[in-house]
Order: structure tokens, then sequence, then C-alpha cells
């Protein structure tokens, strides 16, 4: 089995774990959004010190390659590049919607239908969600994409009994559906995060370090600075 270093700053509140034999061994994480760039590399140093390993005994960069934070997305994946360069090992990355469905699925009260659809909601603020639908093996049924959501909209999503998460869900409570609506408060683990950067790593599905970047899924505005 491999042993995987994962960083995750696409939200609030920011990961940093080892994962060796399919479980994780260490973790660190941050609630200062601010501060996620300074924590990475502490963190980092923290976790394999701890465990006494080194870091040429990683074999792969986990990271979370969005939608979430602009910046948070730039700082997580800047380090793990750098460190994939750097130590010649290949980088799994993690969409966070489709790691938002998997906890779904492991938070639901209930067993998963296989006529039950996962709608992973991220907030982009007003009526916006950055948002996905997955069937219940993980498969897409709706791309990633941005949503403005209102009643018409959630009428044409919602066409079969759904599960929703993610902080966007809170967005949709209000509105009316003929299939049966779950909603799950939780959020991913750190555990979610290895179990899919497993998959990855037997598919050897690697990013490439050129190319790869954030997925925003919409333009960055940026405000000119006042002179």
């Amino acid at each position: 089995m491999a042993t995987f270093l994962i960083i995750d700053t696409a939200f609030e509140e920011a990961i940093v774990a080892l994962g060796k034999d399919g479980k994780i061994i260490g973790e660190l994480t941050n609630k200062e959004t601010h501060s996620h760039a300074s924590f990475i590399q502490v963190a980092i140093a923290n976790i394999l010190e701890g465990q006494q390993m080194a870091m040429t005994e990683i074999d792969a960069i986990v990271v979370t390659l969005g939608p979430g934070s602009y910046t948070g997305l730039r700082v997580g994946l800047a380090t793990a590049k750098g460190m994939a360069y750097a130590l010649e090992k290949p980088l799994i990355g993690l969409s966070t919607l489709k790691v938002l469905a998997a906890a779904a699925i492991q938070l639901s009260p209930t067993s998963i239908e296989a006529s039950t659809q996962i709608f992973s909601m991220i907030d982009a603020r007003r009526m916006e969600v950055f948002g996905a639908i997955y069937d219940a093996s993980l498969s897409p049924i709706l791309p990633e994409q941005a949503l403005v959501l209102d009643q018409t909209k959630w009428n044409s999503l919602i066409s079969q009994p759904t599960i929703c998460i993610g902080n966007g869900q809170l967005k949709t409570r209000d509105f009316t559906s003929t299939h049966e609506v779950t909603y799950i408060d939780g959020n991913y683990t750190s555990q979610v995060l290895l179990d899919l950067a497993m998959e990855k790593w037997t598919e050897g599905q690697f990013e490439d370090l050129a190319y790869v970047g954030p997925n925003y899924l919409k333009e960055v505005y940026i405000l000119p600075k006042k002179m």
C-alpha cells in the first residue's frame, strides 16, 4: 500500500494529513482561513516528524482542486505541485464536489438506493452554487458547474430521490419537490479524501504538473487597486 500526503485548503478549515495502508495516520487542521499558507508547511513538517518519516517516503501528493476558496485553492495547489516536482512524485487531484458526494454516502442514515442521486453544492453567494449531481456509484449525472437556483431550476434537477450535501444546500430548503429530498449537514473527512485518492492511484490517474490548475468553475474577478 502507498503513503499519501494530503493537502486540502479549499474551504475555511484546511487539512494536512498523512495516509498509509488505507488509513489516516496523522492529521492537522487549521480554521484560520487567512493563515492557510503559513500553516501548510509547518503542518507537513510536524506530521512527518511525528511519524518519523522522511519526505522521500511519500508515494504521492494529494490535493483538492476545487471548486472552493480562490485563495485557498491557489495556496494548496502551489504547495502540492512544488512538492510533487521536487520529490518527483505523482500528483493526485480531487474534486471537492465529488469528495462531498462520497461523504454523503458515508453519512447517509439509510443505505443509498440505486435510483438515488447525490447533489453536492458549495455556496457561491446570492442564489448561486457550485454544484454537481452524481449517481450512487459517484458517476456524474450533472457535470460540475456554477448554477443559479430557483424553484424552476430546482424542479428540473430533482427528477428522482436526491441527497443534498454541502453548504450551498441551505439555499434550497424552501424549494418544494415531487421527489424525496434528504439533506445532510456533515462534511468530508481526510479519510474520504484518502479513499478517493487510493482509487486514482490504483487507476494511475495523475495530474500533469505543467497544466493542472485550480478548478474555480467561473472567472475570478480581481478589483483594481485604488490609486
